[in-house]
């Protein structure tokens, strides 16, 4: 990999105060990775360079068409000072099969994950220390080829940064969530299973349906039969049926139109180590409310990369609103959430192989 390090790096007591309150995509890390490909020579040698802007033509192909896509991910702070990546392999997978999906083409996982390491261990100083928080990595590409015909592109951009991250929902505090009748996130065939831009794009509509209605957030329904949960906003949504030690942890099973989530996936194996029953499941509106008024669903929380592990008190659709429990968190979404996250600060132990050190 070629070096050219930042000879402008943020000081290091004013990168430590900027660290120290963080919020979530505020700063970026001094140095970023950019690699190209293109159809005639393939992947070319990556480039640890300053971070700083780009530069594109106006017909780049990404601004016309939409090729694009990207992962989240996260590096945490380790008890003796080290870093600790989580699950990047699953990451490094996801993306090859977002990339298939909008034609845009692969990197391989070995090469994915050189250019995340590089950047983690160069911006080390950038990972906050408190439980909770985290190195933000946002790897992206974007089709770079000059042109306005439709058709995949033969040149593309692939694009490292990071960011210093906070928490993104308060975990103390119940969402209140809008189930939108109105519009869909994805259908079968469709890109619900790709991590791209468009996808994101075209929920911020319905965001703003949610938040006219004083939700937090917006919850999808699918596309044919207007009634089965899928996710909420860019999340993966869990349900706890029942309580203590006899509760069944369920989510959406994925069916072509959700974000197969890698937080989706560990939780599940959380879950289990626990103690506690998982399913994946075909859930409708009507299971919902009707579990939450029984009180046979005791807890509802959302989970992603992002925002890790968040609790939903409160739901809000054309049909009613119905709170889940006190409308606070419940004991086993924050169970969970500990769990999970003392396993990604090596805390705990790591019965999985799912953390993964870099070589600082």
């Amino acid at each position: 990999m070629k070096i050219t390090l930042n000879p402008h790096a943020v000081p290091t007591a004013e990168r430590e105060e900027k660290v120290a309150n963080c919020g979530f995509g505020k700063y970026y890390t001094d140095h970023m990775v950019v690699c190209e490909w293109t159809e005639a020579g393939g992947w070319e040698e990556p480039e640890l360079k300053p971070y700083g802007p780009i530069t594109l033509d106006p017909a780049t192909a990404v601004f016309h068409y939409g090729q694009e896509i990207f992962e989240g991910m996260k590096a945490y702070r380790q008890p003796d000072g080290g870093i600790a990546l989580f699950r990047p392999e699953a990451n490094a997978r996801r993306f090859a099969r977002s990339a298939q999906r909008l034609a845009l083409p692969e990197m391989p996982e070995e090469l994915f994950l050189e250019t995340v390491h590089a950047l983690v261990k160069q911006d080390a100083g950038w990972t906050p220390g408190k439980v909770g928080e985290a190195l933000y990595i946002r790897p992206f590409m974007i089709a770079t080829e000059v042109g306005l015909g439709v058709r995949p592109t033969n040149k593309a951009t692939y694009l490292l940064i990071a960011t210093p991250a906070g928490a993104y929902f308060d975990p103390s505090k119940a969402v209140s969530v809008w189930i939108s009748t109105e519009y869909v996130r994805a259908a079968q065939g469709g890109t619900g299973e790709a991590k791209c831009g468009g996808n994101y794009a075209a929920s911020l509509v319905a965001q703003k349906a949610a938040a006219k209605e004083g939700c937090d957030q917006v919850v999808w329904i699918d596309a044919k039969e207007r009634k089965w949960i899928e996710e909420m906003g860019g999340m993966n949504l869990y349900f706890v049926k029942g309580k203590g030690a006899d509760a069944t942890v369920i989510t959406p099973k994925l069916t072509g139109t959700l974000l197969p989530g890698i937080t989706r996936d560990s939780i599940l194996s959380v879950a289990k180590d626990l103690g506690y029953k998982t399913e994946e499941v075909m859930l409708s509106i009507d299971d919902w409310r009707e579990g939450v008024t029984s009180g046979d669903i005791s807890e509802i929380f959302a989970c992603g990369t992002a925002a890790v592990v968040s609790p939903v008190g409160q739901a809000k659709s054309a049909m009613g609103t119905w709170v889940t429990g006190d409308g606070q968190p419940g004991p086993i979404t924050m169970q969970i959430r500990n769990h999970l996250l003392a396993i990604q600060h090596g805390t705990t132990e790591d019965k999985h192989g799912w953390v993964q050190k870099v070589a600082l």
